[in-house]
């Protein structure tokens, strides 16, 4: 039968009638301006038994990545930015914050996201007094941005509180894949968003914004379950005239972003899905990614390239199990990526890092990026020469202008004069040679701890007592 021919924005899902037993539509694409063949309307496939994908996760043996080759198109969005989750997703594998550190965190993304708010909201958790009152003390604040949102679960209880608290938006918890439904929920495909939906009516009802959380999407049934929940979802918002949006939740850290994977752990093929099939705009999408796989940044990225205007993320990636996508790290790629800052105040991470170990008592590994502390730190002598010479041969960029942190030397047995010249200079102030009698005295007292069998490095503090006896023996 011939195909309906319709001339629609693409970004919206086609929903002019149609013969049933068409199974595709033709449309014209106003964005790239050629016809283009698109699905027409999945439906929801319940079935008695989830689908579990054992072929892929056997449990018993590491996931498998699978290929089909299907390369999906790259397509960023006009407008990017990055939500936070450091005061819900980031107290859950932490002592919980008190309210007073909430809100001197708050500050900070405020600060940090600029003026044009790039850390566009941060979610809080609602259930107990200790939340609320957090949520007060930086809702007083009268910043724009971040925007404070909530986050309940999938009931008309929870849904109750967010309302009484008075926030625009509230995430909700709507989890699509089959683990989830089948063997959590205890319920079939329909029921779980029969269930979903009439929460997220009451919503819209109460002229709140929903956030769609779908839950463990890189192991739910992508055209069973995720893209014919997402027309429905669609269908409410175009109803109500209330856009809503899909947090698509990589729970278990299960996304890859190579190009060719196949679905359900596609984050390119995820992100198309839901834009072409599902009818979602850019600024309606957003990646919420975890790093058991080591894979959460470069993840939130590729949802960005291919199409979803949000990622969120928490404050040094603290959250569930190996975390989440840490904020700092998203600011960094929004620079590469975009080639500007925006406004963004990047010293604040320095900021934030030296609170987080300072007020929280929270130790940050040493050689975590942008705030460890030694992630612009060289033990080499070879490397030590080069910063010597000129500190762009071997610092990523000038870390003390945009995070406040100079690049650094750690003394040990390699580091050799030019690693403790450079060290001095930094003590100093000023630029000592690797031939400076300082520096040769520094030297051989290192070489000699080391040829008495010491194996740890030279702190700061030795290092600095030894050059002072040195200074005064010289001046006596």
């Amino acid at each position: 039968m011939q195909n309906l021919l319709l001339k629609i924005s693409f970004s919206r899902r086609i929903i002019a009638p149609i013969e049933q037993e068409a199974r595709h539509m033709i449309a014209f694409n106003d964005k790239k301006n050629v016809l283009m063949e698109c699905e027409y309307k999945y439906t929801l496939q319940d079935r008695e038994d989830g689908n579990l994908y054992r072929d892929m996760f056997p449990y018993e043996e590491v996931p498998k990545c699978t290929f089909n080759f299907r390369l999906t198109p790259a397509n960023p969005p006009e407008e990017i930015w990055i939500t936070d989750t450091t005061f819900r997703d980031g107290q859950q594998s932490r002592a919980p914050y008190e309210p007073e550190q909430i809100r001197e965190l708050f500050k900070m993304l405020h600060q940090l996201g600029g003026p044009k708010g790039v850390i566009r909201q941060t979610e809080f958790f609602l259930y107990s007094e200790r939340d609320r009152k957090a949520l007060d003390m930086c809702r007083e604040l009268g910043y724009e941005f971040p925007e404070i949102t909530g986050w309940i679960r999938a009931s008309k209880k929870d849904f109750a509180l967010a309302r009484e608290l008075g926030l625009r938006e509230c995430g909700i918890l709507v989890s699509c894949s089959d683990y989830h439904i089948y063997k959590k929920l205890k319920m079939t495909r329909r029921q779980a968003a029969d269930m979903y939906l009439g929460v997220i009516k009451d919503a819209l009802d109460a002229g709140i914004y929903p956030r769609c959380h779908f839950e463990d999407i890189t192991r739910a049934d992508f055209y069973g379950f995720v893209v014919p929940f997402a027309h429905e979802i669609h269908d409410l918002a175009d109803e109500s005239g209330i856009p809503i949006k899909i947090r698509a939740c990589d729970t278990m850290g299960y996304g890859v972003p190579y190009p060719g994977a196949s679905l359900p752990r596609s984050v390119a093929g995820i992100i198309y899905g839901l834009r072409n099939y599902g009818g979602f705009e850019a600024g309606q999408l957003e990646w919420h990614g975890h790093n058991d796989f080591y894979k959460a940044v470069v993840n939130s990225a590729t949802a960005w390239l291919y199409g979803a205007s949000s990622v969120n993320c928490s404050l040094l990636g603290i959250g569930e199990r190996t975390g989440n996508t840490p904020l700092e790290a998203m600011v960094m790629e929004y620079a590469q990526i975009r080639g500007t800052l925006d406004g963004m105040d990047t010293t604040v991470i320095r900021d934030i890092a030296d609170y987080y170990e300072r007020e929280l008592g929270y130790h940050i590994p040493p050689n975590t990026p942008f705030v460890g502390e030694n992630f612009n730190t060289t033990q080499a002598g070879i490397h030590a020469d080069g910063l010597l010479k000129d500190e762009e041969i071997y610092n990523i960029f000038d870390t003390t202008k945009i995070l406040k942190s100079p690049p650094k030397v750690g003394i040990s047995r390699n580091s050799g004069a030019a690693g403790i010249a450079v060290w001095l200079s930094r003590r100093l102030g000023k630029e000592v040679s690797k031939h400076d009698a300082a520096v040769t005295h520094l030297r051989e007292w290192v070489d000699a701890q080391y040829e008495a069998g010491r194996v740890t490095n030279i702190g700061d503090v030795e290092l600095e007592g030894e050059y002072h006896k040195y200074m005064e023996g010289e001046n006596s």
